[in-house]
């Protein structure tokens, strides 16, 4: 792997081998004391698919899932929507023993929490995700929610935030609820709808975009989904990493960079 940006090597010169505690530092998180930060880490092909057949996997590389699980390592908790956790058949994050004593220090649980951010609450809770968590899954939802699966919810071990008064979660407010919980240090896998909605909201503050050297045409959608925007939200490049023709870019919302 080689860093195109910014850059101490010559374009043609290959990259040494990184070892996972300098993908760690490349990709850590700001300072505690500035409020939660909502990253985004998402897989593109280079006509702007966001998936290829309905899942990720087939836009991925050996490097892209070695730097998805720095990044899970990194964080607090993972923010996914339902209809990716039904499609892709979400799992609960796993330990990894490489990253024990850095989220020791750090005062973090040894694996992140998912947090599932769901309307209707109609999900499969006999899924690993529910079922075999290190730490317990979160259900991110509005207060006005159907009590009953709600309830559901809570004996199936979820644990249920509100982030709204309505029926569904308010993307504005979602990073802020879970942050009250002590989980600051966030990180979203999408899918397209809830990156789009954040995104919108103003709340995600980094996107972490693989651009796959792959042609997936079809229709599949971009890594963001929704009404336009208004006026577009502006991000500042902050690194560019390469490997076997995959680009690993890291840009920072410039508001956010501004302050």
């Amino acid at each position: 792997m080689r860093r195109l940006f910014p850059s101490s090597h010559l374009p043609h010169e290959p990259g040494p081998e990184w070892s996972l505690a300098e993908l760690a530092e490349e990709y850590a998180y700001p300072p505690a004391d500035g409020g939660p930060w909502l990253r985004g880490n998402m897989v593109a092909s280079l006509d702007g698919a966001a998936h290829h057949g309905g899942r990720s996997q087939p836009l991925s590389s050996r490097a892209d899932m070695w730097i998805f699980g720095v990044l899970r390592a990194l964080a607090d908790v993972v923010v996914v929507g339902a209809q990716t956790v039904r499609q892709e058949r979400y799992g609960p994050a796993r330990h990894r023993d490489a990253f024990a004593d850095r989220r020791a220090a750090s005062g973090q649980a040894p694996v992140p929490a998912v947090a599932v951010l769901s309307a209707s609450l109609e999900l499969d809770f006999a899924l690993p995700l529910f079922t075999e968590p290190v730490v317990p899954t979160l259900v991110v939802t509005g207060e006005g929610a159907p009590p009953g699966r709600v309830e559901r919810a809570r004996r199936a071990g979820a644990e249920v935030v509100f982030a709204g008064k309505g029926a569904r979660a308010e993307p504005a407010l979602v990073p802020g609820a879970l942050a009250e919980r002590g989980l600051r240090r966030q990180l979203t896998e999408g899918g397209p709808t809830l990156l789009g909605a954040l995104a919108a909201a103003g709340a995600l503050d980094e996107l972490c975009l693989t651009v796959a050297p792959r042609l997936a045409l079809g229709d599949a959608p971009r890594i963001t989904a929704g009404p336009g925007a208004e006026v577009p939200e502006e991000y500042v490049l902050e690194g560019v990493l390469e490997e076997a023709g995959f680009l690993f870019t890291r840009y920072r919302r410039l508001r956010q960079t501004a302050e």
